[in-house]
């Protein structure tokens, strides 16, 4: 093991510079000079952002939760609502972010409140589309606590319409993943989106997880 360490050091520097060295290049084709005071050390920099707003990619599941899983006699639903998100769209490279609202009902079990958040850094931070996003977050809270049904709603403002393309800089996208009681029961489905709305983000949002949903039979 002591013999493979330096190696892998060694590795990842020069992965580091090749990194650096490919922002440089980027930013002499975007027509700049890296020389310049303020963008000599924007290489180190971006590199670093990048690493963190793609940890994702290296966290794992298990160490996040921690054994934080609790026999619990409640079978009520658990909301946790308006936690902040913050991605990196994987067709432009462009941030979107917004709030997650994640419901659950145990059955046997219940997840530390803090653990939920953290699950959602997860896998936020890699690059993504809202979509998968949702339904990721959505599928491994099922894995993990085997509860009767979770439902997650995702509020999101992209940049890659408010910047570039059509420029619309008030749109929002909602997206939803309903599982077990929440997809097959619409009244505990409703509930959820009730308590949701009682916010100060748009009221919209859940009305329009509502009506997509409104094919779904009780």
């Amino acid at each position: 093991m002591g013999r493979q360490l330096p190696s892998l050091i060694s590795a990842r520097a020069v992965y580091n510079v090749v990194m650096q060295e490919l922002i440089t290049q980027l930013l002499r084709e975007l027509g700049e000079d890296p020389a310049r005071e303020g963008l000599a050390a924007t290489p180190t920099r971006v590199e670093k952002a990048l690493r963190f707003l793609t940890s994702g990619y290296a966290a794992d599941v298990d160490a996040v939760i921690n054994d934080a899983l609790f026999t619990v006699d409640y079978s009520e639903m658990v909301i946790v609502k308006d936690i902040d998100f913050y991605s990196l769209c994987e067709h432009h490279l462009l941030p979107f972010f917004g709030k997650c609202h994640i419901a659950y009902i145990p059955q046997r079990k219940v997840i530390g409140l803090s653990k939920i958040p953290r699950l959602v850094d997860v896998f936020a931070r890699r690059l993504q589309v809202q979509e998968r996003l949702t339904h990721q977050i959505a599928a491994v809270l099922r894995d993990k606590i085997d509860p009767l049904g979770v439902a997650v709603v995702m509020e999101g403002t992209h940049l890659c319409m408010s910047m570039r393309g059509v420029e619309k800089q008030n749109s929002f996208a909602v997206t939803s993943a309903m599982l077990g009681a929440f997809r097959d029961n619409a009244r505990t489905r409703h509930e959820f989106l009730a308590l949701i709305k009682h916010r100060q983000a748009p009221p919209s949002a859940a009305d329009a997880i509502a009506a997509d949903l409104s094919c779904v039979s009780d």
